[in-house]
């Protein structure tokens, strides 16, 4: 398979039968089946309870019961399944906008396809700027393919390296300076800073592997495709972690909610039974004409119905999925359902400055010029060290390159027959760009940097270095970045040829933006890699807050515990930032008690990304960025993200609506109906419980379209408050069923103004109450959608048609005390009675709707469960940070035995700026 011809490479026959075979090259997870996804709908504890009641159900032979069940259990499986594939569809559709591509050569020719269609044995062309699509043993470089007979000899020799681990690269025993496949010029250098932690791109020579991910950062070259990425390095590292599934935050609070509901089902049918035992009630069949639901089993079955919410695991997860479809439509893409939750729940926003703070569109201002130097030729020498790669040019190189259009003598200096022998990438620990190039027989090395760096190369007088540092101190104070320019001819001194001024100007909602999250409790701390004053100046244009600390000043400042962490909670930004510096900065915030949200681009921001309570890959990121992203943005700026940031608090507030109603519901219940069982023997039927059921799963379907409101703060669950109120609705609910019931011990009937039926007023009572408590729960500061409305609006209908012509009402219950009102047999209902029933329940919803709102404007309730978000333990971070200065140093004793001892850390040589 992996023979195949340079110039020809597979044809499109090889290919269908290689992709049966090993499958399609990416790392997503086993394609979705939708009949397991579909079960699983079935599945939880929750669930099982109501399987349960259904298998109850049919063993009492209470077939309505059972039918309705199982209609309860396929409606809420099909609506969760329905709208969340519907959202997951919408996701994936733009997920294909973000796709990998690669060119690869087969049929005799080159064609660009998706990185997911290669297969083992495809050639592929590997160049600067694009992800390594796959695990690709290099040939030979792409103006050269020639070499390629070299390459198989060598290959025919057993002279590549059969390693495929890339840390074995590092380990400098394992090389054998024999090897002949690192001789010559490197094909291509690759970023493995992902895999191996690498700050400096790696040389990669014929025959040696580019690994899946990577980031070709200079060169050209063919390679052939190894293996499929499931068996790819990364991809082995990856499945290693598969099979443990975080559950996360949120599946945790729904089973614990769930749990909680099922202990208190328990100690309800506990207390029926007790009841029952006193009543001499059978276990299954009724005695001494009790009515048929007046047993003990069916007693368990309608508190199982009532108390276990069905719909919980349903409702909650759809609203997320289609919370993902609105997040979609704004052009964010999210990779995982949770990462709502903790967008809603943010407090701190880590932000890159290029590209989100600012507008990325760099401009060159007047440069500043060394004396007794030419624009010209300074302009010429920065074009030659700028990536000739125009298919992937950085912004800087980009403007560069653009900026030659105003100097026409630099043009005719680069029209001279240039030729480059060796171009180097900008790095973090060199922070410069060399070109190595000939022109009529003269070699000149060009570079283009960060000031100090290009300062450094060069040995001038101390006159010439001052006036380039001030000019470039002075750029930095008006807010542009500065490059130094530089040269050297045929080995000799390095020539310093002056600055180049760029400036990135803010967005222009970018101010507006800060001040916004703000308002919402989320600040924001900006991260660059600019110089300090640079960053400043930024901050002021955006009204940031100038309290900018060089990254310097963080990490080898002399501070550590307390004072570490005391710094970074204050600090508005930091300046001169590396990966590594952010990755502390989210860590420090987290130790606080902060869900931090991260921005990120580049390949270096996938552990900071990944550590972050929220990482979010922005526009233009790299595939490894955007792999470790919680959130994928396709849209620049800020503002998106304060968009998604209310976005996310919105449908976080569908859910703790849902959530406040649906415990409030099972409490009303259960709270009535033992009660009534206890006291005075009676209970609503098994079959109008199930039609109850029904209709509050019914109406609550069409939550997740609700229009909801945006908290002002980030939220939490506070679950101390939601059984609070909850408990409270639920208490308020079953005192106003309570009354309604009292009534009909009247002899004139109460309620009811001409005929009617106890099982059928109280279902409707109920019926209508429980269905508008979710217009309370939602909160009053937007309207309910249409959706929302009509939904509730037709299961009102339907249990108004249940109460009017009596159906399902049964026989009439022998209460203690008995009733002495003459109720109609056939359960039918006249309309005027049912007119006051409604009525009666707006009075009882008005009540309730009233205390909820007295409920949220008590203080001590507000921030009741609420986390501290600024918790300081000093004694514990002064002790991790004292820890941290140790090390573990491995010894022997003067009898030979080994010994460990907990000695000082070496301190680490820092590189001189």
């Amino acid at each position: 398979m992996l023979n195949t011809d340079l110039r020809q490479g597979i044809t499109t026959h090889e290919v269908e039968a290689r992709r049966k075979r090993f499958g399609f090259n990416e790392l997503a997870t086993e394609k979705t089946n939708l009949l397991k996804q579909f079960l699983s709908y079935f599945q939880g504890p929750v669930l099982y309870v109501m399987e349960l009641a259904a298998l109850l159900a049919a063993g009492l032979g209470d077939w309505v019961d059972f039918g309705v069940i199982c209609g309860i259990l396929l409606l809420n499986a099909f609506v969760g399944w329905y709208q969340e594939k519907q959202a997951a569809d919408v996701v994936a559709s733009l997920r294909g906008d973000i796709a990998m591509k690669a060119t690869v050569v087969r049929d005799g020719g080159e064609q660009t396809i998706l990185a997911r269609e290669i297969v083992p044995g495809d050639i592929i062309i590997v160049e600067e700027g694009q992800t390594v699509p796959a695990d690709v043993r290099l040939i030979c470089n792409y103006d050269t393919p020639e070499d390629y007979e070299r390459y198989l000899q060598m290959k025919e020799e057993d002279l590549f390296d059969d390693s495929s681990d890339p840390d074995d690269e590092k380990d400098d025993e394992n090389i054998d300076e024999e090897r002949p496949i690192t001789q010559g010029h490197s094909l291509i250098a690759t970023d493995q800073s992902a895999i191996t932690g690498e700050s400096l791109a790696v040389d990669k020579y014929m025959g040696e592997v580019a690994y899946y991910t990577t980031g070709c950062k200079r060169g050209k070259a063919y390679g052939i495709a190894l293996t499929s990425a499931r068996h790819s390095f990364v991809g082995r590292t990856a499945s290693l972690v598969q099979g443990a599934k975080d559950q996360g935050h949120f599946k945790a609070i729904m089973n614990s909610i769930g749990t909680a509901l099922l202990v208190l089902v328990m100690f309800f049918i506990l207390a029926a039974w007790i009841g029952g035992f006193f009543r001499h009630l059978g276990i299954a069949t009724p005695r001494g004409g009790t009515e048929s639901s007046g047993t003990l089993l069916h007693y368990a079955l309608i508190l199982l119905i009532v108390g276990v919410p069905v719909g919980l695991p349903v409702v909650t997860t759809t609203t997320l999925a289609v919370g993902a479809a609105y997040l979609a439509e704004e052009r964010a893409i999210v990779q995982k359902l949770t990462a709502i939750e903790s967008l809603a729940g943010v407090d701190v926003l880590c932000s890159d400055k290029t590209g989100t703070l600012t507008a990325n569109q760099l401009s060159i201002r007047e440069p500043y010029v060394a004396e007794g130097q030419d624009v010209n030729w300074m302009m010429a020498v920065a074009a030659l060290a700028s990536s000739h790669n125009l298919k992937s040019l950085d912004p800087i190189d980009k403007v560069t390159l653009l900026t030659i259009r105003r100097y026409p003598k630099a043009r005719e200096i680069l029209n001279q027959g240039w030729k480059t022998e060796k171009f180097t990438p900008f790095d973090p620990v060199s922070k410069r760009i060399t070109t190595v190039c000939h022109m009529g027989g003269d070699k000149y090395v060009c570079a283009k940097g960060a000031p100090k760096a290009i300062l450094n190369l060069s040995n001038c007088d101390e006159e010439t270095a001052r006036l380039f540092r001030d000019k470039a101190a002075d750029f930095a104070r008006r807010g542009f970045r500065s490059l130094g320019v530089a040269y050297q001819k045929n080995g000799g001194d390095w020539v310093l040829l002056g600055l180049l001024s760029m400036f990135d100007p803010p967005r222009e909602d970018t101010a507006q933006t800060i001040v916004e999250a703000q308002q919402l409790g989320v600040p924001v701390k900006m991260l660059t890699g600019d110089a300090i004053a640079i960053a400043k100046e930024t901050c002021k244009m955006l009204a940031l807050g100038t309290k900018v600390y060089n990254s310097t000043k963080l990490i080898h400042g002399g501070l550590s515990g307390t004072t570490q962490h005391d710094l970074v909670e204050r600090a508005d930004g930091f300046a001169e930032v590396f990966p590594e510096h952010k990755y502390q900065v989210v860590e420090m915030l987290q130790q606080r008690g902060h869900l931090t949200a991260m921005t990120g681009d580049g390949v270096n921001d996938a552990p900071s990304l990944k550590k972050a309570d929220c990482g979010i890959a922005v526009e233009g990121s790299t595939e490894a960025a955007q792999a470790a992203a919680d959130i994928v943005f396709l849209a620049p700026g800020l503002s998106t993200i304060v968009l998604a940031i209310k976005i996310a608090r919105q449908i976080f507030q569908r859910m703790k609506a849902y959530i406040q109603y649906r415990i409030a519901l099972c409490l009303h219940l259960e709270l009535y109906l033992v009660t009534s069982m206890i006291i005075i023997n009676e209970t609503i039927r098994a079959e109008l419980i199930v039609f109850i059921a029904l209709f509050a799963d019914l109406a609550t379907v069409a939550v997740a379209y609700d229009n909801a409101f945006s908290e002002p703060r980030p939220v939490e669950w506070q679950l101390p408050k939601i059984w609070l109120i909850s408990v409270v609705l639920g208490i308020l609910l079953a005192l106003g069923t309570w009354v309604i019931r009292g009534t009909l011990f009247l002899p004139n009937g109460g309620i009811i103004q001409n005929f009617g039926s106890i099982q059928e007023i109280l279902f409707l009572e109920v019926a209508l109450t429980e269905n508008w408590l979710i217009f309370v729960t939602r909160g009053g500061k937007t309207f309910p959608s249409f959706q929302l409305v009509f939904a509730i609006f037709g299961v009102d209908v339907m249990a108004t048609i249940f109460c009017l012509f009596g159906w399902l009402s049964g026989g009439l219950y022998q209460t203690d005390p008995p009733s002495t009102y003459n109720f109609r047999a056939d359960g039918w209902v006249d309309v005027v009675t049912v007119v006051v029933v409604w009525a009666y329940s707006i009075g009882v919803t008005i009540v309730i709707a009233m205390v909820y709102y007295l409920l949220n404007k008590i203080s001590w309730l507000n921030d009741l469960g609420r986390k501290d978000r600024t918790r300081k333990d000093p004694a514990i971070e002064n002790m991790i940070a004292a820890l941290s200065k140790l090390s573990l140093e491995h010894g022997k004793d003067k009898h030979g035995v080994d010994r460990y001892v907990l000695a000082a850390r070496a301190a680490e040589e820092e590189d001189d700026e």
